[in-house]
């Protein structure tokens, strides 16, 4: 088995879900397996101008033949998942839920939602208030309830580890940014858990020798959702004009914007990922002239200029090249 793990570079938000749709159309995966965090991770694909948003579910459900896997390490809202399955009319076969993954209750919602110290603690991080701290929280005290506990997810329950392991290839989706990562991110303003590729191979049940690439994927400009600190950060109506207003597909919040891209903190990511492709997105957003292109030579210069200046910066090819929110609107020069 060879498996490809796709994460974020930056502070979430860089385009995973466009990137992984069209690597598993592209590649044709057997598996497409969701690690991470749970559902304070949102995703958008993009097929023929319609926009699916998710948050539990892998981006790569494009690829009809591809198994759906969520693994042992991500947090699942039941109540999410199942809206998921029916909103995008899945077929149920498609879905596996490691039986050991974490379940988020009401209570712990409830909880980010409240007024006692769990809120305080998420208003001041700036939070989802989607449950997955505190599920965190009883995952590590070993009170957590998993999904072999619950009812209404048994129909999906696997050992997703075998069916990675003994797959031929296998399409691993990570979720939230590097630069939030529990381990390596600016404490406290970060996610509950490490968002690196080895802890996205682990979620899975996959082991290192298995991981065959690692692809970073890069926004052409910064942004994030929620409290900490954030270089280069501009005015929203500054990020208004240039095009860069965005907002949070779990929260609805807008992003805060930095113009430039932080080369220390790209190079200290693909260190620590392993980082051996990149994918920038949102090129078009950058350069209007880019949209849709889907041959490198046929870009406007300034664009190449761009693109070939993050190669130069960082050592690594940028091998797909994202020109719009559709699934097709990517260079794949790999």
């Amino acid at each position: 088995m060879k498996a490809m793990v796709v994460v974020g570079g930056q502070y979430g938000d860089e385009g995973k879900g466009k990137v992984v749709s069209h690597l598993a159309t592209n590649d044709k995966p057997n598996v497409v397996a969701r690690a991470g965090v749970g559902p304070n991770a949102g995703h958008q694909v993009w097929v023929d101008n319609i926009k699916f948003p998710m948050s539990m579910l892998p981006s790569g459900f494009v690829y009809e033949k591809a198994r759906l896997l969520i693994g042992a390490g991500v947090l699942v809202n039941p109540t999410r998942l199942l809206k998921e399955i029916d909103d995008l009319k899945i077929d149920r076969k498609r879905v596996g839920v490691d039986s050991r993954s974490t379940v988020i209750t009401q209570a712990h919602i409830d909880s980010e939602k409240g007024t006692g110290a769990e809120s305080e603690l998420s208003n001041k991080i700036g939070t989802t208030k989607t449950g997955c701290g505190p599920a965190m929280a009883d995952r590590v005290r070993r009170v957590a309830k998993l999904a072999n506990d619950e009812p209404v997810l048994a129909e999906f329950l696997t050992d997703v580890a075998k069916e990675c392991n003994s797959a031929e290839k296998v399409l691993v989706e990570a979720t939230q940014g590097f630069m939030i990562s529990l381990l390596y991110g600016c404490y406290p303003f970060v996610t509950s858990k490490d968002t690196s590729a080895s802890t996205a191979a682990a979620d899975v049940g996959i082991g290192p020798l298995c991981v065959k690439d690692v692809v970073m994927v890069v926004k052409s400009y910064t942004t994030r959702v929620g409290a900490g600190p954030f270089a280069g950060e501009i005015t929203n109506e500054r990020a208004k004009e240039l095009g860069y207003d965005e907002y949070g597909t779990v929260t609805g919040r807008q992003r805060r914007v930095s113009e430039s891209l932080n080369f220390d903190e790209l190079k200290y990511a693909a260190m620590i990922n392993s980082a051996n492709h990149i994918a920038l997105t949102k090129l078009d957003t950058k350069f209007k002239d880019a949209k849709g292109i889907t041959v490198y030579d046929d870009l406007p210069f300034a664009a190449r200029e761009f693109v070939e200046e993050i190669e130069a910066k960082m050592s690594l090819p940028v091998s797909l090249v994202g020109t719009g929110p559709n699934v097709n609107e990517i260079i794949d020069r790999r």
